[in-house]
């Protein structure tokens, strides 16, 4: 969601591939079920909820980019975004129909109805939405359509307040705000166990998902951090291939496991190790043409897709050979 005049953002399709792929790891059990079957404990104690919130927070990051490059090309920029939001809406229900869990219906349906609009709001306010609706969400049942409206918010929010800008230039804002976090998980998760300890359990939900987003909180803070060090280049090599065709990867996953669970008749609903395997196999398959892919072309193909019915014309998909040197 970058313009021509902006360099992409290294640290985003670090984060980008990151929750990829911990949404397959979390899901491919259920993906190869097609959602049908009861697993008691799906890849052990892997938690399927951590990484949607990264995609969401990103989703408002990216949406709110894109309005201000469509401000600077186009007459009518919310037009822009809509478009986007339909070609996202329909792709969804195709993907649908493979994966009844698949989120991105539901991204475009709540961006259409809260992010849309958020963009006439002034930035403070979209703020104090983002700070009123990720608490509600987690009071009354700690995720679903208020999670994300509230994490779509505060991703616009970032881009509007400049933070984003800095994302790439900052240590220390990273680095206390996951301190903050940590501390905040320590005494969630604290207070989970003596809930549970003395059977109180009215507001556990909550303070579960309470810590589930402020371990979400660490990762992405602990994630920026090691970004400024040395293990910069091995991120970025490893985690912004399958970012940047976030999109492409995230459907041919459900078709990757789909083949090996249907096909080749793969125990993944049955067994844990098995889903481990497959999800490796698969995101090294994804990593690599991700990888060969980018070094001739400017998107991922659904990327490419996405972003010609979003702007309404046709934009060049290969990169330009360099000319030979007389």
């Amino acid at each position: 969601m970058t313009s021509p005049g902006r360099s992409r953002i290294a640290a985003l399709d670090v984060l980008r591939g990151f929750a990829l792929c911990e949404i397959l790891l979390a899901n491919i059990q259920l993906m190869a079920t097609g959602a049908s079957a009861v697993v008691a404990q799906p890849m052990g104690d892997w938690d399927p909820w951590l990484g949607l919130p990264i995609f969401s927070l990103l989703f408002g990051v990216g949406f709110a980019l894109l309005l201000d490059s469509a401000a600077d090309r186009v007459p009518r920029p919310r037009l822009v975004l809509l478009r986007r939001l339909v070609a996202l809406l329909a792709i969804g229900l195709v993907h649908m129909l493979l994966w009844p869990g698949e989120i991105l219906t539901d991204y475009a349906v709540v961006g259409m109805l809260v992010l849309l609009p958020s963009t006439w709001l002034p930035r403070w306010a979209v703020a104090g939405l983002a700070a009123a609706l990720v608490p509600a969400a987690l009071v009354f049942g700690g995720g679903g359509p208020l999670l994300i409206a509230g994490l779509f918010l505060l991703g616009a929010a970032l881009v509007r307040y400049g933070v984003i800008e800095k994302i790439e230039r900052s240590t220390r804002g990273p680095l206390l705000l996951g301190l903050v976090f940590a501390a905040g998980l320590a005494a969630a998760l604290w207070a989970q166990a003596g809930m549970r300890a003395v059977g109180a359990t009215t507001y556990l939900p909550a303070v579960s998902s309470l810590a589930d987003l402020l371990l979400v909180g660490v990762y992405v803070c602990g994630l920026l951090v090691l970004l400024r060090t040395p293990l910069r280049p091995v991120l970025r090599f490893v985690f912004a291939p399958l970012g940047r065709m976030a999109l492409t990867n995230y459907l041919t996953a459900t078709l990757l496991v789909l083949a090996a669970g249907q096909l080749l008749g793969l125990p993944i609903g049955r067994s844990s190790s098995a889903a481990f395997q497959v999800a490796g196999v698969i995101l090294a398959v994804q990593w690599l043409f991700s990888v060969l892919w980018l070094r001739r072309c400017r998107q991922g193909p659904m990327e490419w897709l996405w972003r010609w019915v979003t702007w309404a014309h046709r934009s060049t998909l290969r990169i330009p050979r360099a000319a030979p040197t007389p």
